[in-house]
C-alpha cells in the first residue's frame, strides 16, 4: 500500500475500535487508536498470513500483548476479510467470539491469551524459539506491546532470554502512548530511556514517529533485514489519536468515547475497505508424530528410586520415541533430572535459567507451535510462574508442568525450597489434571500418559529414594487410584500420594500388628480424582484418614472431599498435613514433625480406635 491508503487504513481501524467500544458500552479504544497506524502498514505491508489456514506453518505470528486493545485487533481482522461488520459490533456481548481480551479458544488466528500484562512478549519468544530452533520455516513473530507493561518484570525475562538465543525472527512494536490506566507511565515518551533498556539486554532498536505511516513501514523493513539480534521498534504515539476530546488526555483509559458519532464524523468516517494480506511463504511442518513405540524404563520391585530420577529417565525415552516432545528447564536440571533429555536431545532441550516466568511462557508458545513441552523446576519455584499458567489455561494450552523437590520431605533445606503449596495452586487451575506418583514405574507410566492429556497437566516429584511398589507393566489410568491393602475387616482407610503413601503402608502394617485393620489407597490422581474408590472406602471402613505432604488447604484432603460434594453423606475425617512452618532437618524428622510419617499415621489410627470413632 502506499502512503495515502495506509493512512486510510489507519483511519478505518480506529473507526471501527470507536464503533465496537461504543455498541458493548465498554472497551479500550483509546488504547487501539494510538496503536492504528502501527497495526495498519504491519497488516497492508509486512505480515504473511494466510487466514483461511490460520495453522500454515508458514505463518507470520502476531501477538497482542496489550490484550485491553482488542478492538483494534478486531478491526484489524475485519479489514482482513475473516470477521464481518456485524460481529464486529457483538464486541464484550454474550455468547461473542469477540471477547474483552482475545483468547485463541473462540478465534483461531490468536495466537496466545493475552490482558494480563507482561505476558506477549514472554510467549512471542517462545513462538521465536519454535521459529528459530525447531520449524526453521521462517516465519517472524511480530510482539504489539504498551508502555506501562514495560514495568513488569517477565518483560525483562523476555528481553533477556530473547537476546541470548539471537532471535532475529521477533520483533517487538512498543506503542509508546505515554499514558496508562491512571494517569502518566514511569517514562513517558522519553524513547530514548526505553531504548538504552533494550540496548542493555542486547536488542536492536529503532525509534519511530508511531503516527508517521512512512517511518512505521521503513522500521518494519530494517526489523526483517536485521540479524542477529531481535528488534525492538519504540513508537511515539497519542492515545486516542484522531479525536480532539481525548488524544492525549488523562482519564480516558478503559472507557468507550462519549459521543462515538462525532468522534467517526471528526476521523472521516466509517470505511469497510477489505485488504489482502501477504500470503506466507512456503513451508512443511517438522514435527510431524509419528506412531512409534515409547520404550519406557522398567525397575524391579524393592528397588530405591526417587521419583524424579524416574522422571528424567522417561522423559528421555519419551524423546526418543515422540519427536515433538521438547523439554524446558530453570537452571535445575540436575537436581530435576530434566538433564537427561539434555543430554540425549540438545537441539529440544531449552535452558532458560533462573526465570520461571519466562520457562513457562516459552512452552506455551512451543507449545502454541504444536510441539508437546515439559517444563521443570523445583514446585516451590513454580508459584513466581502461576499467572503465566493461569493465562495458559485461558488459552486452551496444552502444557506439561513438573514440580520437583516438593514437601517436607526434601530434608534441610528448609522451606524456602519445600513446594507445600503445589497442588492446591494446580488443582485450582480450569481444566487442570494433577498427578502425584509414589514410585518409579507409576512416575513413567504418568509422564508418558501426560503427552496425551489435554490442557495444564501437572507432575510432582520428590527428592529421595522410596521402594519401588508397582511392577513396570501395572497401568495408572488418570482419574483413577491403587488400592494397596484392603480386607473385609477394615476399620478406616488410609489415603495418601507420593511420599506418604510407603509412610501409610507402614502404618497399616503397624496398626495390623496390633489387630487393626486398616485399608490404604494410593491417590495418584490428585485431580481428577477416584470418586467411585473413595466412597466404597467410606461406605466401608465408615472413616478416612488423609496424609499429605503439603499444606492441609487446596491440597490431598480437599481433593478426598471432592468426591462428595455431590449431597452423598460425608465420612468422618481425619486429615495429617503440614500445619507448622518447618526448619531445617533430615527428611524422616521433617516427616515425624509434620505428623505425616508412618508413626503419627499409626497413632492417629490407634486414637480412632480408642475414642470408639470407628468399629
Amino acid at each position: 500500500m502506499n502512503t495515502a491508503e495506509l493512512v486510510e487504513l489507519g483511519q478505518q481501524l480506529r473507526v471501527d475500535s470507536v464503533r465496537a467500544s461504543d455498541a458493548a458500552g465498554s472497551g479500550h479504544p483509546t488504547s487501539s487508536m494510538s496503536a492504528a497506524d502501527l497495526m495498519a502498514v504491519l497488516l497492508a505491508n509486512h505480515f504473511r498470513y494466510d487466514f483461511d489456514r490460520p495453522a500454515h506453518p508458514g505463518n507470520d505470528r502476531f501477538v497482542l500483548s496489550k490484550g485491553h486493545a482488542s478492538p483494534l485487533m478486531y478491526a484489524a481482522f475485519k479489514a482482513a476479510g475473516v470477521v464481518e461488520d456485524a460481529e464486529l459490533l457483538t464486541f464484550r456481548k454474550l455468547g461473542s467470539a469477540l471477547e474483552g481480551h482475545p483468547t485463541p479458544r473462540r478465534l483461531p488466528w490468536v495466537e496466545t491469551a493475552t490482558g494480563s500484562l507482561g505476558q506477549g512478549l514472554p510467549v512471542g519468544v517462545g513462538i521465536a524459539l519454535a521459529g528459530k530452533r525447531l520449524d526453521r520455516s521462517g516465519y517472524r513473530v511480530w510482539v504489539l506491546c504498551g508502555d506501562s507493561e514495560l514495568a513488569e518484570g517477565s518483560v525483562w525475562e523476555a528481553a533477556e532470554h530473547a537476546s541470548y538465543e539471537h532471535l532475529d525472527n521477533l520483533t517487538a512494536v512498543v506503542d509508546v502512548n505515554r499514558l496508562g490506566q491512571r494517569g502518566p507511565t514511569r517514562h513517558g515518551h522519553d524513547l530514548d530511556a526505553y531504548a538504552r533498556r533494550f540496548q542493555a539486554f542486547g536488542w536492536h532498536t529503532i525509534e519511530i514517529d508511531g503516527h508517521d505511516v512512512d517511518a512505521i513501514d521503513r522500521a518494519y523493513g530494517e526489523a526483517r533485514s536485521t540479524t542477529g539480534q531481535p528488534t525492538v521498534i519504540l513508537a511515539r504515539t497519542l492515545k486516542g489519536k484522531g479525536v480532539e476530546a481525548v488524544e492525549d488526555r488523562e482519564g480516558q483509559h478503559g472507557k468507550p468515547l462519549k459521543s462515538a458519532e462525532e468522534a467517526v464524523a471528526e476521523l472521516g468516517g466509517r470505511r469497510d475497505r477489505v485488504i489482502r494480506v501477504h500470503e506466507p511463504a512456503a513451508a512443511r511442518l517438522l514435527h510431524a508424530v509419528e506412531d512409534s513405540h515409547v520404550e519406557l524404563p522398567r525397575w524391579a520391585e524393592g528397588e530405591k528410586v526417587a521419583t524424579r530420577d524416574a522422571y528424567g529417565k522417561a522423559l528421555a525415552a519419551l524423546g526418543a520415541g515422540r519427536g515433538d516432545v521438547v523439554a524446558l528447564d530453570g537452571e535445575v536440571g540436575d537436581s530435576t533430572r530434566a538433564e537427561l533429555f539434555a543430554k540425549e536431545f540438545p537441539d529440544r532441550y531449552f535452558e532458560c535459567y533462573i526465570a520461571e516466568q519466562q520457562m513457562v511462557a516459552s512452552a506455551v508458545g512451543l507449545s502454541s507451535r504444536g510441539w508437546v513441552p515439559y517444563a521443570t523446576t523445583f514446585a516451590a519455584f513454580l508459584t513466581r510462574a502461576y499467572d503465566f499458567v493461569r493465562m495458559a489455561s485461558i488459552s486452551g494450552t496444552g502444557l506439561n508442568l513438573v514440580g520437583s523437590h516438593a514437601g517436607v520431605a526434601i530434608g534441610q533445606d528448609g522451606p524456602s525450597q519445600m513446594g507445600l503449596e503445589d497442588l492446591a495452586m494446580m488443582r485450582a487451575v480450569h481444566g487442570s489434571t494433577v498427578l502425584y506418583p509414589c514410585d518409579a514405574n507409576q512416575t513413567a507410566r504418568l509422564v508418558a500418559t501426560m503427552a496425551g492429556l489435554e490442557g495444564i497437566r501437572y507432575l510432582r516429584t520428590s527428592r529421595g529414594a522410596d521402594p519401588v511398589i508397582y511392577g513396570p507393566d501395572e497401568e495408572f489410568p488418570v482419574g483413577g487410584s491403587k488400592v494397596l491393602r484392603s480386607s473385609g475387616a477394615d476399620r478406616m482407610t488410609l489415603v495418601a500420594a507420593g511420599v506418604t503413601v510407603h509412610e501409610a503402608l507402614a502404618a497399616a502394617d503397624a496398626l495390623e500388628r496390633e489387630g487393626i485393620a486398616a485399608r490404604v489407597i494410593d491417590l495418584y490422581s490428585v485431580k481428577p480424582v477416584d470418586r467411585v474408590t473413595l466412597r466404597r472406602a467410606a461406605e466401608e471402613t465408615g472413616c478416612l484418614i488423609t496424609v499429605e505432604d503439603h499444606h492441609e488447604e487446596g491440597g490431598l484432603g480437599d481433593a478426598v472431599m471432592d468426591a462428595f460434594l455431590d449431597g452423598r453423606p460425608v465420612p468422618r475425617l481425619v486429615r495429617l498435613a503440614v500445619r507448622t512452618m518447618p526448619g531445617s532437618a533430615s527428611p524422616d524428622e521433617q516427616l515425624h514433625s509434620a505428623g505425616i510419617d508412618a508413626e503419627s499415621i499409626a497413632a492417629a489410627g490407634r486414637l480412632l480406635v480408642a475414642e470408639a470413632i470407628v468399629p
